[in-house]
């Protein structure tokens, strides 16, 4: 019996980007656009009526923009929607939140009529269409992150540096995956918090500043010659590895990517273990393929322990399957308790 088309639904306001981005679609063996809408109410009601496999969305539109509609089809029938998004750091904004209401992934608009920017735009979305087809609509519906308490009002400074690491990668439904965790760590946490969301530049900013105003840890966008210490999350930037130096130190590089991807959670994760040996606790959550896995195998090598989250609550069981697959997780949980089992975890280190 043959294979059946992905069916997709193509939101957008501008005439001129539906149809590219309808060519886009159909022109890739397997796809099948079976409407387009002109905005967000549209768009809910289409999404509805046909039962779409995956959903793309504009952010900006009028009558109801993205954000409103994911809400409100995520709300009523629950369908993946992957986002398109601008590349201001208003869109990056916008993007996030649509992320966290329960989109699963976005892609960046293509710029113009380059083709080869345009290219790009088309393997990556039918890659990510292909995905969202099959992701876990469950954890995408599931209850968001419960409201953190509010900040301290008096500065965080870390004065510190520390001697306990925890190396959080993670990639497609990440975003939400970290503001369920990241937020509820507290601030005097015993360790430094590393993390590597697959995203591009501005949007790691964003990803940064949004975790930052929600959490009592200091949440910022990693530069070169950062220190690592206690009470501070630093984010990898888009298009940047990030390691560990020696020294305790951030070096960002743009050396070629690892398995598609840069920033890498590989990289990121082997060089933490290198410094930090036994007392690294790496932290894999949902996401595509299997970048986590062999820096986890570091981790494990060298001592350390490592949490893979369960596969009830990722979006997409991926990165956490080939970790636990592999035989490195030493706990195994869902998301809801990812931050309870980190600071259980780090004292043991």
């Amino acid at each position: 019996m043959a294979k059946s088309n992905i069916r997709v639904l193509v939101v957008d306001d501008s005439a001129v980007m539906r149809k590219l981005i309808r060519d886009l679609i159909e022109r890739e063996p397997g796809f099948e656009v079976v409407g387009v809408c002109r905005n967000g109410q549209e768009g809910v009601e289409r999404a509805r009526q046909l039962r779409p496999d995956v959903v793309t969305m504009d952010v900006e539109m009028p009558v109801m923009d993205g954000l409103a509609a994911v809400r409100a089809i995520m709300a009523q029938d629950p369908v993946p929607v992957v986002m398109l998004s601008g590349l201001t750091a208003e869109g990056a904004e916008v993007t996030l939140r649509a992320l966290n209401a329960g989109a699963v992934d976005f892609v960046r608009k293509p710029s113009g009529t380059v083709p080869i920017d345009i290219a790009r735009v088309a393997e990556e979305l039918t890659g990510k269409l292909r995905a969202a087809a099959l992701s876990n609509v469950r954890a995408l519906t599931a209850p968001p992150p419960p409201t953190p308490q509010p900040r301290l009002a008096a500065p965080r400074v870390p004065r510190a540096i520390c001697d306990r690491v925890v190396a959080i990668g993670t990639s497609t439904g990440g975003p939400r995956a970290l503001q369920a965790v990241v937020p509820r760590l507290p601030g005097d946490l015993p360790a430094a918090v590393l993390i590597v969301q697959h995203m591009p530049p501005r949007f790691t900013k964003s990803l940064a500043d949004r975790l930052n105003s929600e959490s009592a840890l200091t949440v910022k966008e990693a530069e070169p010659g950062d220190e690592v210490r206690n009470g501070m999350a630093l984010v990898a930037p888009g298009d940047y590895h990030m390691r560990v130096a020696n020294g305790r130190r951030i070096e960002l590089t743009q050396e070629p990517p690892l398995w598609g991807v840069r920033p890498a959670v590989d990289i990121m994760v082997a060089s933490a273990a290198d410094v930090f040996g036994a007392r690294t606790l790496g932290v894999v959550m949902t996401g595509m393929g299997h970048d986590g896995r062999d820096g986890c195998g570091v981790v494990r090598r060298v001592g350390g322990r490592v949490i893979a989250e369960d596969e009830s609550t990722c979006v997409i069981f991926g990165m956490p399957r080939a970790v636990q697959e592999a035989g490195y997780a030493t706990a195994v949980v869902p998301l809801d308790r990812i931050a309870q089992a980190i600071v259980g975890e780090v004292p043991k280190l």
